[in-house]
């Protein structure tokens, strides 16, 4: 009897450090400059995420915005909300999830990408070109996913 109440305890406490850590990243997460709702999601093994909200979704003359900044001209037509923002994330060891890509539809530009939760609860995402030395991070905060979309 004490092997099983052993065993339990520690599978309680496996499942207590090791999915906390991994779930927390998904939810929806609003960007540090308020203009977009991120919803992060598990895709197979990684992580990625969608803009699902925008504060402003639509152009001047009434029309949903446009990736017009990507490089690519056949992805320059495709919407800006619904679209993937970052994707390609791996958990590694220490909490942090590496490997991945973030995009910036504002200036069309792809940067490798890490992420991890701050103790406060909050989503530090670093974007940069080539070492994570050279990048810019940003604070994302928890968010409703229900603002009723783009």
């Amino acid at each position: 009897m004490r092997i099983i109440k052993t065993l339990c305890l520690i599978a309680m406490a496996t499942t207590a450090t090791i999915l906390p850590a991994s779930a927390e990243v998904f939810g929806h997460w609003l960007t540090e400059n308020k203009k977009a709702i991120v919803e992060v999601t598990p895709c197979g093994s990684s992580a990625c995420g969608n803009i699902v909200w925008m504060a402003e979704p639509l152009t001047p003359e009434g029309q949903p915005k446009v990736d017009a900044n990507n490089p690519d001209a056949a992805l320059k037509a495709r919407k800006i909300c619904g679209m993937a923002m970052i994707g390609d994330f791996n958990k590694d060891g220490e909490g942090e999830w590496s490997g991945g890509f973030i995009y910036d539809p504002e200036g069309g530009d792809v940067y490798k990408s890490k992420m991890r939760l701050t103790d406060e609860g909050n989503l530090y995402v670093r974007g940069y070109v080539g070492i994570p030395l050279l990048g810019k991070s940003q604070i994302w905060t928890p968010a409703d996913g229900n603002r009723g979309g783009c």
